[in-house]
């Protein structure tokens, strides 16, 4: 988890910042065109009929956008590491605290008021501070909050403190998308940074058992080493987007919107943002509480070695991770709307197996398959968003949609576990379930049809949410009729 991209880096500051001239953001467009850094979006009222593209920004022109990128990818290694280990360390720190299921899913559901906040505020970060309050904020939440977790205090700071690396998380999560949504090639690019949460969300929860499970460490050292990621983090994050300033934010927005700023609540007026944002809620929801819950899943249900169990969950962020690579390159080929049904299908059918054939190894392999075909769900919801909307709403649209469906990391994670208290952990399978055909429902109402282009097309014509699903409603008892 506002304005055209500026917010996250507009080409034509990002051309000035290289020259140390942030000031000429509003400068001569054209000039910056022929040197292969136009314009994200270009108007396309100034050339009437003109069916040309607009140009959009490139991951490595200028060049500092290619150092901005790859630290980009950091930044999610480090959210994936986060996220994903809570999950391998819930069997540890339950007994280190003695406590119950319902009691330890607070853990999940603290981070919920840090998306939050990194959801509404991300708009305002922008725009005073620009993507270097974005490079200093998000790494340095992370960082208080892994000191304070590193000396293991009492049970009840535990939630509170997950609040700062909740926030960290929420405010790099929607500015990153942002940026990179409105790339070239943004499906590819997308896949990679998502890929590199994915990898994040493979080693951690591997280094976390190794770590407790093989050598004997206590629960809290993990800690040790995210706080001294996050130091590395915070250096790369400044270095390159030191120059990225509230001033050249402000100064591309004017240019782009008559010196006035399109705030969040005027963008959250709108229904796409939010069906975006519940479709990512729901998707969050189901990714981290699969990663979260696996371990305890296979513990108590399957029966495996507790080393096993933790094997499984790397499995699943390992096969998410190669998806989101992968399959990004499929994506944006086949369409983002028919994409994204296809995915979800086969990831249904897949859970389906994981929960009904109760065996430790073939459920490792489903669960696996599963990641592969989740993992690229996440980067397409971005990409629909850039497509649907007009570019000064994207910052905030996508930022509210990124931070608020990372707070399905925390909600569904909780409920999972204060249902399993009572119910025992076998109830992850049928809510996964649940969640996944709940957001294929969601994705089915999102304007566009299910070809190339579908997307823009909807956007261009104004259509309607759940134009599409009304048309087949509507069509239905005629079709049924004519088979008689």
């Amino acid at each position: 988890m506002s304005t055209a991209l500026g917010a996250v880096g507009d080409i034509p500051s990002f051309a000035d910042l290289e020259m140390g001239e942030p000031t000429a953001a509003t400068g001569d467009c054209q000039k910056q065109s022929k040197e292969g850094s136009s314009e994200q979006y270009q108007d396309e009222t100034t050339s009437p009929g003109n069916s040309q593209k607009p140009s959009l920004e490139r991951w490595n022109v200028p060049s500092i956008n290619k150092y901005r990128y790859l630290t980009t990818i950091l930044c999610f290694i480090i959210m994936g590491m986060n996220d994903a280990a809570i999950g391998a360390l819930i069997p540890y720190i339950g007994p280190y605290y003695d406590v119950s299921y319902t009691v330890i899913s607070l853990i999940f559901l603290a981070p919920w008021g840090g998306y939050l906040v990194a959801a509404f505020s991300n708009n305002l970060i922008h725009h005073y501070f620009g993507q270097r309050g974005v490079a200093v904020l998000g790494p340095l939440t992370r960082i208080l909050g892994y000191i304070a977790l590193s000396v293991h205090p009492p049970f009840a700071a535990l939630p509170p403190l997950m609040l700062l690396p909740g926030f960290g998380s929420g405010i790099e999560d929607s500015a990153w998308n942002a940026w990179i949504g409105n790339m070239e090639s943004a499906n590819e690019l997308l896949g990679f940074i998502h890929g590199g949460y994915g990898l994040g969300a493979t080693i951690g929860p591997l280094i976390a058992t190794a770590m407790v499970a093989k050598v004997g460490l206590a629960w809290y050292t993990f800690y040790y080493l995210m706080l001294g990621l996050s130091v590395l983090e915070i250096c790369f994050t400044t270095t390159t987007f030191w120059t990225a300033t509230g001033a050249v934010y402000r100064a591309v927005h004017a240019s782009k919107n008559d010196g006035t700023r399109t705030t969040t609540r005027t963008v959250m007026a709108k229904p796409i943002p939010w069906l975006v944002a519940i479709f990512l809620l729901g998707y969050v929801g189901a990714e981290v509480s699969l990663g979260g819950w696996i371990v305890s899943f296979m513990l108590d249900v399957r029966h495996a070695a507790p080393f096993n169990a933790g094997l499984t969950v790397v499995f699943f962020w390992l096969g998410l991770t190669v998806g989101r690579v992968t399959l990004g390159f499929v994506t944006g080929r086949i369409g983002e709307k028919l994409a994204i049904i296809v995915y979800l299908l086969l990831s249904i059918s897949l859970q389906l197996l994981y929960w009904l054939i109760p065996n430790f190894i073939t459920s490792a392999i489903f669960v696996a398959f599963e990641g592969f075909f989740l993992g690229p769900l996440f980067p397409a919801a971005i990409i629909a968003a850039t497509k649907l909307l007009p570019s000064d709403n994207h910052v905030s649209a996508i930022g509210f949609a990124a931070a608020f469906g990372g707070g399905g990391a925390a909600v569904f994670p909780f409920a999972i576990g204060a249902i399993a208290e009572s119910r025992g952990v076998w109830v992850l399978q049928p809510i996964i379930l649940a969640i996944l055909a709940f957001i294929f429902f969601v994705w089915l109402c999102l304007p566009g049809g299910l070809r190339p282009g579908g997307l823009e097309h909807a956007r261009d014509t104004n259509e309607k949410i759940g134009h599409q699903v009304l048309i087949v409603f509507e069509k239905l008892p005629y079709r049924l009729g004519k088979g008689q």
